[in-house]
């Protein structure tokens, strides 16, 4: 693994965590499916997913619902990655694992990262932390290789990926053109423009000025 890249970026010194917006740091290293420069992936939305440990409850439940919904990821071209502080060896010999006792094979790369360093420069760790654990971490990044959405989970706590798949259509569909997205959206369902801004656009938009819903196409 290269930690160059990684080191030279501020978040590696610092308790900060990738926030939107932000430029994801570039790092070399060792997957499951080969050698991996993570800025090879530029073009392709990626979700990037922290698990606590290979060989966990949590982890393989979610790793194999993860595995049965990638078409859906690749469909959206979006690159699953996964990683933990583990080795490549463990990584494999989990994998096989599963697909030994569950019939699921990972079609995704899982990154090792022994060192940590990975881990720190994305905050998934902290930089003074002794614990080898990462927290349930996602990092959905945009073809550009910018944030645009994080979610943390405890490690006891299993995420959705029925969630996960949602939020990415949500952020294909406002990167799309300027609109929101409300509460549980999903394609093919209303979305909503920007509330006004000055008096006469509110006087013009009405009493609902501050939720507007784009309307929906005829014919």
């Amino acid at each position: 693994m290269s930690d160059q890249t990684l080191e030279s970026c501020p978040l590696y010194h610092s308790r900060a965590i990738l926030q939107i917006g932000d430029a994801v740091p570039d790092f070399v290293a060792r997957t499951t499916q080969g050698e991996l420069t993570f800025s090879s992936l530029r073009g392709h939305w990626i979700m990037l997913f922290a698990h606590p440990a290979d060989f966990t409850p949590v982890c393989t439940s979610e790793f194999i619902a993860l595995a049965r919904a990638a078409p859906q990821f690749q469909a959206l071209n979006c690159a699953l990655v996964g990683l933990s502080v583990d080795s490549l060896p463990s990584h494999l010999a989990w994998v096989e694992a599963i697909r030994e006792r569950f019939g699921v094979s990972i079609p995704f790369p899982i990154v090792e990262d022994p060192s940590m360093s990975i881990a720190r420069a994305y905050g998934m760790l902290d930089t003074t932390a002794q614990s080898s654990v990462t927290v349930r971490a996602v990092y959905v990044i945009d073809p550009e290789g910018i944030v645009q959405a994080v979610t943390w989970y405890p490690p006891t706590v299993g995420r959705s990926v029925k969630e996960l798949l949602r939020l990415l259509k949500a952020l294909q569909q406002v990167a799309q053109e300027d609109v929101l997205t409300p509460e549980g959206w999903q394609p093919g369902e209303p979305v909503m423009y920007p509330a006004a801004q000055t008096q006469d656009a509110v006087a013009e938009a009405g009493p609902a000025w501050f939720m507007p819903v784009k309307p929906e196409k005829k014919g």
